[in-house]
């Protein structure tokens, strides 16, 4: 089991390794469609396509599978041990397809915020200038309060001034003197 996942985490590794190459070259399979298909059936200049770049879910995994079933070929001619080789065949296979499902979402995602980048950093820069003009409105409508409730406390002091009678005219009021 130990050696499965190992394995398993090792051809996701180099399915993102493989998708990756294939991204950037695809030297290969033009080779292989020129070898295999007449002059009007290969593929154009420009055409980005490679075994696993840009490929379906059904070619990825023949490709993927034959790949592997030329490697283990080999590795079973060279190694005459037997061990568990459908198990980590098959563990193989599905960890390249994940690896190469996983880059493509990384290249996905990194291809959206490089054209996204600068709308997000023009939405950035507005909000940084919308939050200051916010703040430049709190101070305005702080320092005018402020001193509406000064004033008003002013006012209520003077007030309060006004109507105090000294403690006689109480006395006086009351009848007690």
């Amino acid at each position: 089991m130990t050696l499965e996942l190992i394995i398993f985490i090792a051809s996701i590794l180099f399915g993102i390794l493989l998708y990756w190459r294939e991204s950037q070259g695809n030297g290969v399979y033009r080779f292989f469609n020129k070898l295999f298909n007449a002059k009007e059936l290969q593929m154009k200049s420009g055409n980005k396509k490679g075994f696993v770049y840009q490929q379906s879910l059904l070619l990825r995994i023949v490709f993927i599978t034959s790949l592997f079933l030329v490697g283990i070929v080999i590795a079973r001619f060279l190694i005459p041990i037997d061990i568990a080789t459908i198990s980590l065949f098959a563990s193989m296979i599905v960890g390249t397809l994940v690896g190469t499902y996983i880059a493509n979402f990384v290249f996905k995602s990194g291809e959206v915020i490089d054209e996204k980048s600068e709308s997000i950093e023009d939405v950035f820069h507005e909000t940084i200038e919308k939050g200051k003009d916010f703040m430049e409105d709190l101070k305005e409508k702080g320092e005018k309060s402020f001193h509406k409730t000064e004033d008003k406390i002013e006012e209520i002091k003077e007030d309060v001034k006004a109507e105090t009678k000294s403690a006689r005219d109480r006395l006086k009021d009351k009848g007690l003197m």
